[in-house]
């Protein structure tokens, strides 16, 4: 089968094909020792000059000293992993960087001249969400790139939260609360992405006037998350705190985010409440057939 007949044939859910198209290797285990038929195609050495980094990379940020402990490693192993490409779309005989980016630039501090690919024809939308997916599952990136990189799919590519959910492997609701953060001003993104706050902190300061000062305080106080939500009810508005005046502790944005997607998987409405001395999860059901459904569920996770 043709290389390219092969990417006609590509999973739609990229978040469960991943591994199909960029291998699975551990990263104890050398190239050499892993047979051909266990990989995605064919392992090719190609000059290093010969690949450029995506443009739309969703991962900005690279540590040198991981960057440097990765070249020492290189240097004495060589490249574990392929790095998977695609044709330059631009330069002929060159090639595009999809995944394998942190590997690349430590080939380079490394002094190697070639470098394990594997090649796939791709387009726009299967490379961006390989990049995303690839940086999320191994969590490379911070909670603002991570944010950018699906706002892209959604207004370059016009993904839904629901479709989003699907490709990446991670819940609605968390697309939905990731996604909130492209609200923060600059000063703010900057505070996130440089791990100072975390998007906790970040969640709670968006129910402010200013976020920024919010954070600002956070960050100079050492304060937590709850610490942050307190502050801002505090800041708020008196209109806004004596209409919530009489109501019982308000519930932050993980604890909702949390309740929405137990009730999906669930198809029942779940109450979470936290004290002093833990918590409870109250799940709400209509009729004996609903609790028997549940009843079952958990009998089953019980006994897998």
């Amino acid at each position: 089968m043709s290389e390219k007949s092969e990417s006609k044939a590509r999973p739609k859910r990229l978040g469960k094909g991943l591994s199909a198209l960029i291998g699975d290797l551990d990263e104890t285990e050398s190239v050499s020792r892993v047979r051909d038929e266990d990989l995605p195609g064919p392992v090719n050495e190609v000059e290093i000059r010969r690949l450029k980094p995506n443009p739309g990379q969703p991962r900005k940020s690279f540590s040198e000293a991981e960057l440097s402990e990765l070249a020492e490693s290189i240097r004495q192993r060589g490249v574990l992993q392929p790095i998977l490409v695609r044709p330059d779309p631009k330069r002929e005989g060159d090639y595009q960087i999809v995944a394998g980016e942190r590997r690349f630039r430590a080939s380079q501090k490394a002094g190697l001249e070639t470098v394990p690919v594997i090649i796939r024809e791709l387009d726009e939308l299967e490379v961006l969400e390989i990049a995303i997916i690839e940086n999320v599952q191994r969590q490379d990136l911070n909670p603002i790139e991570e944010a950018e990189a699906y706002g892209q799919l959604m207004k370059r590519f016009g993904r839904t939260q629901e479709g989003l959910a699907e490709s990446v492997g991670k819940s609605r609701v968390h697309i939905a609360n990731t996604l909130r953060l492209l609200k923060l001003p600059e000063h703010s993104r900057e505070l996130l992405r440089e791990g100072k706050v975390s998007a906790g902190h970040a969640r709670a300061a968006l129910g402010a006037e200013d976020p920024d000062s919010v954070l600002d305080s956070v960050v100079a106080r050492n304060l937590s998350v709850r610490d942050t939500e307190q502050l801002v009810r505090k800041s708020a508005p008196e209109a806004g705190r004596s209409a919530r005046s009489g109501e019982a502790d308000e519930k932050d944005v993980d604890t909702q985010a949390l309740e929405a997607d137990l009730a999906r998987k669930l198809g029942l409405g779940v109450d979470i409440r936290h004290g002093a001395k833990g918590g409870e999860i109250r799940i709400r059901y209509v009729n004996l057939e609903q609790l028997d459904d549940l009843c079952a569920r958990l009998s089953r996770s019980r006994t897998a």
